[in-house]
């Protein structure tokens, strides 16, 4: 079975349905933990300092400050995390016009690492919040708390499956596997590409949950439109897929 790792976005779309619970999240051993970080986000937000919501949010935008401070995740609807997401990533992937079969695939297969509750599935409910990557919760950091008390769950959970890893660079922060796994690299015109790297992530995973891929070995014989096979670079652990991009 192949699992995906999958970065998350700092927009949100708002909506939803129920409330949210922090325990029915992958990993409900994680609780304790959520629920910590989760208090001190919702006493920073209730601080009312201009300069500590601008850094939390990572926005300048009065009114976008004032409408995330306004959200208390622990009072407020769900989403499935996958639909909650609104970034660069999860527009190419589109998930709304999946069929249900490729919906399911992306819920079932596809590990997203939340700035706030750490790791949870694509089909996991989650409130509208915002956390910018890399912010702090006072003296609390969720990348280094997430690491310490996640990794082996991650590891335990991985084993024995193939992993895909579409995440960007600072998630490994939160989890670097100790198995074997496989990362992406675009290259325009001779180039790596940074920030759309993300559009293609999510084209990557629309092209996965289409057709179903359960293996490396059969996403790496996958045509996707716009890119084509560069190069594999194989190490202890990591192997390295350079695709071109050619649109």
């Amino acid at each position: 079975m192949l699992n995906i790792l999958l970065a998350p976005s700092e927009g949100k779309r708002s909506g939803g349905e129920g409330s949210f619970d922090p325990c029915r999240l992958l990993f409900d051993s994680l609780c304790p933990l959520r629920l910590r970080l989760m208090e001190a986000y919702r006493s920073l937000i209730r601080s009312d300092n201009p300069e500590t919501l601008q850094k939390l949010f990572g926005l300048k935008k009065v009114d976008e400050i004032t409408r995330y401070a306004s959200l208390d995740p622990l009072h407020s609807p769900v989403l499935p995390a996958v639909e909650r997401y609104s970034g660069v990533a999860f527009d190419h992937l589109d998930y709304p016009s999946l069929p249900e079969s490729a919906r399911r695939y992306v819920r079932e297969h596809t590990v997203i690492f939340s700035n706030l509750f750490g790791p949870v599935l694509a089909g996991d409910p989650l409130p509208d919040y915002r956390l910018t990557q890399g912010a702090a919760l006072g003296e609390i950091r969720p990348e280094v708390e997430y690491r310490k008390a996640a990794s082996v769950l991650l590891d335990h959970y991985l084993e024995g499956k193939e992993i895909l890893d579409l995440r960007a660079g600072f998630y490994d922060k939160f989890y670097k596997p100790s198995l074997p796994y496989t990362t992406l690299k675009f290259l325009k015109n001779g180039k790596v590409v940074s920030h759309w790297a993300k559009a293609y992530r999510g084209l990557v995973l629309r092209h996965l949950a289409l057709n179903g891929i359960e293996s490396l070995e059969a996403f790496l014989a996958l045509p996707i439109p716009g890119l084509a096979l560069e190069e594999i670079r194989e190490g202890k652990l990591r192997r390295e897929v350079i695709y071109r991009i050619d649109e």
